[in-house]
């Protein structure tokens, strides 16, 4: 009898859920052309030193190489750039991250206006309960930091 059966690391998270939005002065396509790069994101994160994409499209895989050391792999889950909006899933990462899934959303909101949404549902690897409040800071200032930056490059 064989015991083997379909298994995989990718679960969906149940840790903190954090969004960081700008309103940014430009055309929804413009700002989508930045934060809809999947392999461009080293544009509005200075802690990345550089990307690598293996693949195109939806499956596609991104290595984002941090300043620091760290490397974070993610996956392309979704991408439509009619409703410009993706999604994806960090499938390996030396963050502290035990499951991440993130979207990236861009909606129009008025003449040359846009407002831009990264939204993260995340779990920190090590610790219970008590590890999220920390956890929770540290994505939220993440992401933060890095939609500030969009805006910057639109002002």
């Amino acid at each position: 009898m064989n015991t083997m059966q379909p298994d995989t690391l990718i679960k969906n998270p149940q840790g903190c859920h954090v969004v960081s939005s700008v309103q940014v002065p430009a055309d929804a396509a413009q700002v989508w052309a930045v934060v809809g790069n999947f392999a461009g994101f080293d544009r509005f994160i200075p802690a990345l030193s550089h990307i690598e994409m293996t693949g195109e499209g939806v499956s596609s895989l991104r290595k984002k190489f941090f300043k620091d050391g760290n490397l974070v792999v993610e996956q392309l889950n979704s991408r439509d750039d009619q409703a410009l909006s993706m999604t994806w899933t960090t499938i390996y990462n030396t963050l502290g991250a035990a499951n991440l899934w993130a979207a990236m959303q861009v909606k129009p909101v008025g003449m040359g206006k846009s407002v831009a949404t990264w939204t993260i549902i995340a779990e920190p690897a090590q610790g219970g309960p008590e590890a999220l409040p920390g956890f929770t800071d540290f994505v939220q200032g993440f992401a933060d930091d890095a939609m500030n930056n969009v805006l910057k490059l639109f002002v």
